[in-house]
């Protein structure tokens, strides 16, 4: 670590002292330094974009300091990626511990996982990259965080079933099809193709609790509505 030394005069009442005093020259941590001064970047374009230059400076440290934990660009990018997981996984647990029943936490949980995506669509985009995290084999910071993602859902779909609020099913089966359809909506909101505002409705009319159980008479005029690709005309 580099210091740079800085002389702090003393004033006594026979004589001058000087003490040294070393300073270092960038964050406590710099690992996680790093890391924000890549999410940060994440913000205005994709990971694919992103160098370890960059980085450092939307860090405030030297163009060398990443090299300390990051021998290449990839291993940034997988240290990113994990980050991005840790962050992902922290968001739904928020959700969750905020809501007071079985189905609304199960409504929590999908609302949250949109929402990550809606707000933060490169990072969601690292948390699926399979190059970065190939399926069935992710790397041994991930491996636990994916664990504790697949679980948070699986106790959610385990407490909605004991309780009654849904109906027998298996429960792996129903976790797959919640994933499913939750991250589908994910990505029809990422592009564009639904609005945020529809996803809640849309989980609880999904999970049978739309307005407390009672049906109403049909979408209403402020009900945020999807946006379908229309096929253009053929060009003469």
């Amino acid at each position: 670590m580099i210091a740079v030394s800085a002389r702090i005069f003393l004033v006594s009442s026979s004589s001058f002292k000087t003490v040294e005093s070393a300073r270092p020259y960038h964050h406590g941590n710099l690992r996680q330094a790093l890391l924000d001064g890549a999410f940060g970047l994440l913000a205005e374009r994709p990971a694919a974009q992103l160098s370890l230059r960059e980085v450092a400076r939307a860090a405030g440290v030297s163009h060398a300091a990443p090299y300390h934990y990051f021998p290449d660009r990839d291993s940034l990018l997988k240290a990113v990626g994990t980050e991005a997981m840790r962050r992902f996984l922290q968001t739904q647990q928020t959700a969750v511990e905020g809501a007071p029943g079985a189905l609304e936490r199960l409504v929590a949980l999908g609302l949250a996982y949109v929402r990550f995506a809606a707000e933060e669509p490169n990072a969601f985009a690292l948390v699926f990259d399979a190059q970065l995290c190939p399926p069935g084999a992710p790397n041994e910071e991930t491996a636990p965080l994916i664990a504790a993602n697949e679980q948070l859902l699986r106790d959610c779909v385990a407490a909605a079933l004991a309780d009654g609020a849904l109906g027998p099913a298996d429960p792996e089966a129903l976790g797959a099809a919640l994933w499913g359809t939750v991250h589908g909506l994910a990505q029809l909101v990422m592009a564009g193709h639904l609005p945020l505002a529809v996803v809640e409705p849309a989980l609880q009319a999904l999970l049978g609790s739309a307005t407390q159980g009672k049906t109403g008479p049909g979408p209403s005029a402020t009900t945020p509505r999807a946006t379908t690709p229309r096929a253009r005309p053929a060009k003469p």
